[in-house]
């Protein structure tokens, strides 16, 4: 059987990482001077449904909303899908929910029965929102830091949690770059991104825990390079073969499916070079740079060995 080629990662550790500083430079840049857009969810605002009792264009009820907000969302409820509900981050009042219903009644012949709801978002719930998604964020990774240090070591979790950091701020800055709203189908899809790019991580990191009884730490690079060969196709093959549904979701789903499927695409993606790319680099320079760690450890142990084994042979040698 052919021997795998060992792939060089730890070599070219100061080009991954490049990459990925300027990867994060550009999406703070984007999120500092463009912001993020976020949604009715986030800043508040009106959603009126409305059933018209037939299928409809969208074009057709924008001509009707892009007098109130030309940003706002329409999309449809109901099993027939003949419910368009209008979300907009403007706070209609009285008049102007009367005007845009009244506009609808002309143009699809509807009764005042047809109105089925008008709710209004606050700008408070919007805040609420946005702390327990960040809480719950960093609580996530909190639990992962804990979890991968008693599972590991800290290193390890370290490691990991830098690489979660760097996936979040990637997918943050496609949404600010591009102007994507932000909205709840986001916060759900940031917590799946937190734990699938973590289970890719770990299959590394346990690959390279079990290489160390037969590669040992004395070569770090070696050990790290053989585990990721080990276990890249394996990488690849899953967020493939993931990618090809969310695809598919995203392609053929109705826009709040898009709006949970769109960060999922970006943030598996980074994920997956993360795990290869980021996270396992920073271990080797973390095990190297801090004195306590058990590469360093077994260094001083293999040198004392040395040192005590040239010394006993000048001991026994015979004296002159």
């Amino acid at each position: 059987m052919k021997e795998q080629k060992i792939l060089p990662i730890i070599k070219n550790t100061k080009i991954w990482l490049t990459f990925s500083l300027i990867l994060i430079v550009i999406s703070l840049g984007s999120w500092m001077i463009r912001g993020l857009n976020f949604g009715i969810d986030f800043v508040g605002g009106t959603i009126v449904t409305i059933n018209v009792h037939t299928t409809f264009d969208v074009k057709d009820v924008r001509t009707i909303t892009d007098k109130y907000d030309k940003n706002a969302d329409i999309t449809y409820a109901g099993d027939s899908k003949q419910e368009v509900v209008i979300s907009t981050k403007e706070s209609l009042n009285t008049t102007q929910r009367a005007e845009l219903f009244s506009a609808f009644k002309t143009k699809y012949n509807l009764k005042d029965s047809d109105l089925i709801s008008v709710d209004t978002v606050t700008a408070s719930i919007g805040q609420e929102t946005t702390r327990n998604t960040i809480i719950a964020s960093i609580i996530a990774v909190v639990l992962m830091l804990v979890y991968i240090t008693f599972r590991f070591e800290f290193f390890f979790g370290l490691s990991a949690v830098i690489a979660l950091i760097h996936d979040i701020l990637v997918v943050i800055g496609v949404y600010a770059l591009f102007q994507i709203q932000v909205n709840s189908p986001f916060i759900a899809a940031i917590l799946t991104i937190l734990g699938y790019s973590i289970n890719d991580t770990i299959v590394v990191f346990d690959r390279i825990r079990e290489n160390e009884e037969t590669i040992g730490l004395k070569n770090l690079p070696l050990l790290v390079d053989t585990s990721i060969t080990q276990t890249m196709r394996r990488s690849i093959n899953t967020v493939a073969t993931t990618l090809v549904a969310i695809i598919a979701l995203y392609i053929f789903a109705v826009t709040a499916i898009r709006d949970f499927a769109l960060p999922l695409i970006v943030g598996i993606t980074c994920g997956c070079y993360s795990s290869i790319f980021v996270a396992s680099p920073l271990w080797v320079i973390f095990q190297k740079k801090s004195s306590k760690s058990r590469y360093n450890t077994k260094l001083k142990k293999h040198e004392k060995k040395r040192r005590d084994r040239k010394k006993s042979q000048r001991d026994q040698a015979p004296q002159v």
